[in-house]
């Protein structure tokens, strides 16, 4: 632990509330104030737009004022945010709502952008471990959120949720403070010009491509079936609310809890054997979920999801930190994340039609082909650099 990773830590944890908020009441409060039931999801679906485009917004705007800076705005953005969308709900509009959405994605493509900063600010051969740290935080912000939001919510007895998103509005601007004390690993030259590789250069590496398939790849099996799962649990299957919240949460849980190890393990067998381990524990939330849909099959599919996510999320971010310039890192890491979370909204979006014109097994069979993909990207890599 370094001063910078100790900043980026504890910003991790007050700024990625956003994220758990969004997730617990965006749909409540959609299906309150929206003009039509069924655009209820719509605010979240935004909201995952909003981090796909705001991932180049986020790495171009750093590249020209450095990390800090950066933070810093998109901190102090998410707050003025989360006052607009209790604004929203304090006068009832929809569309404003939807709009507090999607820029409070957009600052969680700031957010996202942590694990690479943490990556920057120990040696090589600590960037897993680094990484895994910073998703740790993940685990306390998921608790805090929503806690935080339901304790408050009340706050404003004739405008319910009002206090939600100026608790949000606290927690959010906690990491404009972390970061006064952050310091850039690189020097900061205010400039426009960029003097790296091509985007198509890029992704011509096999270990570059590698990176970025197996993180948005990994990203889309798991946002597709976690969201599936409620409505395949709940409303298809009758399996009670209280119990599809467990299963819910122990897989949150099991996304992060893993970080403890993934680093270790990375530094230990290498980035496409941790791939490998990962489409293995896919492969076996795909064989659980062919039985019957009942209450322990769901939590020890959502479990092994859970694990198989950490796997390959963190050794697609570590091995991707290895494969371009110093120059080149803000254009990198920008592709990475549109990509990663676009394929990550394209999978929210699609899982609630799916699951509506197929079913659970047909879902989970869906993800077979993504999951060849991602071993065939990884043997190519291994062929071709013969590491």
């Amino acid at each position: 632990m370094n001063g910078n990773l100790i900043v980026l830590t504890l910003s991790q944890i007050f700024s990625f509330t956003a994220a758990p908020v969004t997730v617990f009441l965006s749909g409540i409060i959609g299906s309150q104030i929206s003009p039509l039931k069924s655009l209820s999801t719509l605010p979240m679906s935004i909201s995952v737009v909003g981090i796909a485009i705001g991932a180049i917004f986020a790495s171009k705007l750093m590249s020209i004022t450095g990390r800090k800076i950066g933070f810093i705005v998109a901190s102090i953005g998410n707050t003025l945010v989360s006052i607009l969308a209790a604004y929203s709900i304090f006068i009832q509009s929809f569309s404003i709502y939807c709009v507090a959405n999607f820029f409070l994605g957009m600052g969680m493509a700031f957010t996202h952008q942590y694990r690479f900063a943490a990556a920057e600010s120990v040696s090589k051969d600590k960037v897993p471990r680094a990484i895994s740290i910073i998703l740790l935080g993940g685990i306390v912000s998921a608790f805090i959120g929503p806690s935080v939001a339901n304790f408050s919510k009340d706050l404003f007895s004739n405008h319910m949720y009002i206090g939600s998103y100026l608790s949000l509005a606290a927690l959010t601007f906690l990491p404009t403070i972390f970061f006064l004390f952050y310091k850039n690993t690189s020097k900061i030259e205010l400039s426009f010009k960029y003097s790296g590789r091509s985007y198509l250069e890029l992704v011509s590496q096999p270990r570059f491509l590698q990176a970025v398939i197996s993180s948005a790849f990994g990203y889309a099996i798991m946002t597709f079936l976690m969201t599936g799962t409620p409505l395949s649990m709940h409303v298809i299957e009758g399996i009670s609310l209280n119990k599809t919240s467990i299963v819910i949460q122990i897989h949150v849980a099991c996304m992060f809890l893993p970080s403890l190890i993934a680093g270790n393990l990375v530094k230990k067998i290498g980035h496409s054997k941790m791939m490998y381990v990962g489409v293995s524990l896919y492969c076996i939330t795909v064989v659980i979920s062919l039985f019957d849909q009942s209450f322990l099959n769901y939590m020890l599919a959502l479990i092994f999801l859970g694990f198989g996510w950490n796997f390959l999320f963190i050794s697609g971010t570590s091995l991707l930190v290895l494969t371009y310039k110093e120059e080149e890192k803000y254009r990198a890491q920008g592709f990475n994340d549109f990509v990663v979370y676009s394929v990550h909204a394209l999978g929210s979006l699609s899982a609630g039609v799916l699951i509506v014109l197929t079913n659970w097994k047909i879902m989970n069979l869906i993800c077979i082909p993504l999951i060849i993909v991602i071993i065939l990207i990884t043997l190519r890599a291994d062929l071709l650099t013969k590491k």
